[in-house]
């Protein structure tokens, strides 16, 4: 005898979710177009706290609610109508991103043509889809070239004597190239990145020690890795968790710190090779630079710093202002007060030229403030902390590696208070 089984309702299989997906394809547009802006953008640089605001400015402007949350490794979107108690929600695993000041400007001028009605939902994602596929702004070569003029800056700045900043932007060049080799290869290479690129900028400064011990290998190995020393990261993670982002802020600042062990160790070790066979003082610094000399080498990293950022050419006049202010208060406050109300004071003027400016042009704030943040990092001073107590000074090196957060959460207050004075408009 053949048993028959009636078939089972299923009423929860009745592609009610599928029905509500799809039975408003204006939501759907928009919550497609919102997806792929956040995770376009996070590749650009933004921080967490500006990335989230604006997703959510720009997700109530096309007439729905949102809640986003920005980490390093992955963002998540929560999309509902007005009115709406039940969300759809979408995380989306990202890479680690870098900062490109072009794209992220191009970004901003197609959202504000999206708000004016110059572009439909459709015509926006196509038009981010050709903002990624576009090419830098400032091709291989000038890329190339940004990392000599930081690394020539930074070292005439930390006053190097001449060899110590003809050989610092030399071996920059020979950083960008482990660089560009590092990107193609991918893999463990890639992993590897801090550590072999610091290795080889140690072991090649103290070999050339060899023949000329005036030079100060520490200075000229620093300066050589100075553009890829996770300064920024470190403050803006430590700013993030001071604005309460504690997730992505804690995830940014100890992957920064985690980047820069790898890289002292490279460092550190690239010299000691050199040092089992052979051993002497750093060499004291040759001539120090004067006062014009200096702002010499100011504009030189600025210029170098604006290329790597790829900054578009009509921001590069207001990008330097923003840096020369920044680091003209460090310099004004630091002598009239102390250091560390310096950096404040360096925070407070960026922040608030950046506000000024972006509601001023409705330009993403991030084009101006992160280079004149990336002035006053503290990168560097943790780096050279973890040196010196590797030579034998773990007193001072211990201060200077802490001086490294105190630092950052100067910059953090500084940015606090220029956002207080003049509220910041909801940009990128």
């Amino acid at each position: 005898m053949t048993i028959e089984i009636p078939s089972v309702p299923k009423p929860y299989q009745d592609n009610t979710m599928t029905r509500r997906r799809d039975d408003d394809p204006a939501y759907n547009d928009a919550c497609r177009f919102i997806i792929k802006l956040g995770t376009a953008v996070h590749s650009y640089g933004p921080s967490a706290a500006r990335l989230e605001a604006y997703l959510n400015g720009v997700t109530e402007t096309l007439g729905y609610q949102g809640v986003f949350r920005s980490t390093p490794s992955e963002i998540t979107f929560a999309f509902s109508k007005p009115g709406q108690l039940w969300q759809r929600t979408h995380i989306a695993p990202v890479p680690v991103g870098g900062y490109n000041m072009a794209k992220l400007a191009y970004v901003g001028d197609l959202v504000e043509k999206l708000v004016s009605g110059e572009y439909n939902l459709s015509e926006a994602y196509d038009r981010l889809d050709e903002i990624e596929n576009m090419s830098n702004p400032w091709g291989v070569t000038t890329y190339a070239l940004s990392f000599v003029l930081v690394g020539f800056g930074f070292a005439g700045l930390v006053q190097g004597n001449l060899w110590d900043v003809a050989f610092s932007g030399l071996l920059s060049l020979a950083v960008y190239i482990i660089v560009v080799v590092a990107d193609k290869t991918g893999g463990r290479f890639a992993d590897a990145l801090p550590f072999v690129s610091a290795y080889f900028a140690g072991v090649s400064a103290a070999a050339i020690k060899l023949f000329l011990p005036e030079l100060n290998h520490t200075v000229v190995t620093l300066s050589a890795i100075v553009i890829l020393i996770p300064g920024f990261m470190v403050s803006a993670g430590i700013i993030e968790i001071v604005e309460n982002h504690v997730v992505a802020g804690s995830a940014r600042l100890m992957g920064g710190l985690v980047y820069l062990i790898k890289q002292f160790t490279g460092a550190w070790l690239g010299i000691a090779t050199i040092g089992l066979l052979w051993s002497s003082e750093n060499g004291a610094s040759g001539s120090h630079s004067t006062g014009t000399e200096i702002w010499l080498y100011i504009a030189v990293l600025f210029l170098g710093l604006c290329f790597a950022y790829q900054t578009l050419l009509r921001d590069f006049i207001w990008v330097v202002i923003s840096c020369a202010l920044s680091f003209g208060a460090v310099n004004l406050s630091s002598t009239l007060l102390s250091a560390n109300l310096g950096t404040l004071f360096g925070a407070l003027a960026a922040g608030l030229f950046a506000n000024l400016w972006a509601r001023t042009t409705g330009r993403p704030t991030s084009i101006v403030l992160i280079p004149s943040i990336t002035v006053l990092v503290s990168g560097s001073i943790g780096f050279r902390g973890l040196v010196v107590a590797a030579a034998g000074q773990t007193d001072q090196g211990i201060d200077q590696f802490i001086q490294m957060f105190v630092v950052a959460l100067a910059i953090a207050a500084g940015l606090l208070v220029a956002n207080t004075v003049l509220r910041p408009k909801v940009t990128l």
